[in-house]
């Protein structure tokens, strides 16, 4: 019986022809760009005109000797260089206001932060009442400043309810006009105000904080506390990063507080913010260039404390 092999047949070295691409998904994807620009086209708009014309203008102003004149009035603007801000450098109470407004932001960014997300963790868990309380801390943020001024210059004026309850221990002179307290009563009285917002953004970056990390974390025996540092505070993290650079920018730009509260800065200017110094210098003494000055050196000062808290708290991402 005879066996016949047949050899497999060669393969065939042609190959079949790739088909050219398409520029189809180029032009839609083009399509894609130039519509979304057309989406932040109005945001872009309003950050070049709000914000970005008027810094540019502010610089400029810092180095001439400027003067606010009436419409139509032409009056000549002359350079003068590094004046303004060897001037700024140089006026102790442009130090005090940021003096104070550092005292402000070690006080009002810590209890922002630790205040807003213990609340927002408590206001996440099933509680009684739990819509109320959200709503409550959230009032005082949409409330007007001059009415939460009413309330605080009732409860820590010189005659406030706060001094009546304390008695012989209250503080001489009193919390508005002590040049030690001022500072930090407004302080608390800014993260008090404020909290109801940072409160919200932690309960949003809570909902993200996966369940089956609590379930895992209890089984391995965490109590609450130690699934709030281990869990929580981990898992809300650029949240807190957030918080921290919002609160900072903020606390920067005080103004009506202390206006409202301390009488425009006292007593002896230790209440003084650099916000409410360069309305003080421009409008009220005439000298715009030297609050343009301030504006720059605060623009400065807020971009290297944001760009640390953020390298402090993103630290370990």
């Amino acid at each position: 019986m005879s066996v016949h092999l047949q050899s497999a047949p060669a393969s065939s070295t042609t190959h079949e022809p790739v088909p050219a691409r398409t520029s189809a998904p180029r032009r839609k994807e083009g399509g894609r760009s130039r519509a979304g620009a057309l989406f932040v086209s109005p945001y872009v708009l309003f950050v070049v005109v709000v914000f970005a014309v008027p810094l540019v203008y502010t610089v400029w102003i810092s180095f001439h000797r400027f003067y606010f004149t009436a419409p139509g009035t032409d009056i000549d603007s002359p350079w003068v260089g590094l004046s303004n801000y060897r001037d700024v450098f140089t006026d102790p109470v442009v130090g005090r206001a940021f003096l104070n407004i550092a005292i402000f932001l070690v006080i009002n960014v810590p209890l922002t932060v630790g205040l807003s997300l213990v609340l927002a963790a408590a206001l996440n868990s099933k509680m009684r009442g739990r819509a109320f309380f959200r709503a409550a801390f959230y009032v005082p943020y949409v409330t007007a400043s001059v009415a939460l001024v009413a309330v605080w210059q009732f409860l820590f004026g010189s005659d406030g309810f706060v001094n009546h309850l304390l008695g012989s221990h209250a503080p001489d002179p009193s919390w508005l006009v002590n040049s030690h307290l001022a500072m930090p009563m407004i302080a608390v009285f800014v993260t008090w105000k404020q909290l109801g917002f940072f409160v919200m953004l932690y309960l949003a970056a809570l909902q993200n904080v996966g369940k089956e990390l609590y379930e895992a974390s209890a089984m391995d025996g965490a109590g609450r506390v130690r699934q709030f540092f281990s869990v929580t505070v981990p898992g809300v993290r650029p949240a807190t990063t957030l918080v921290v650079i919002y609160a900072i920018i903020t606390g920067a730009n005080l103004f009506s507080e202390p206006y409202l509260l301390t009488g425009g800065g006292g007593p002896d200017h230790s209440s003084t913010s650099p916000v409410l110094l360069m309305y003080q210098k421009g409008i009220e003494q005439g000298h715009p260039d030297a609050a343009a000055a301030i504006g720059v050196v605060l623009v400065a000062f807020v971009m290297v404390i944001s760009l640390a808290a953020r390298k402090l708290t993103e630290r370990g991402n």
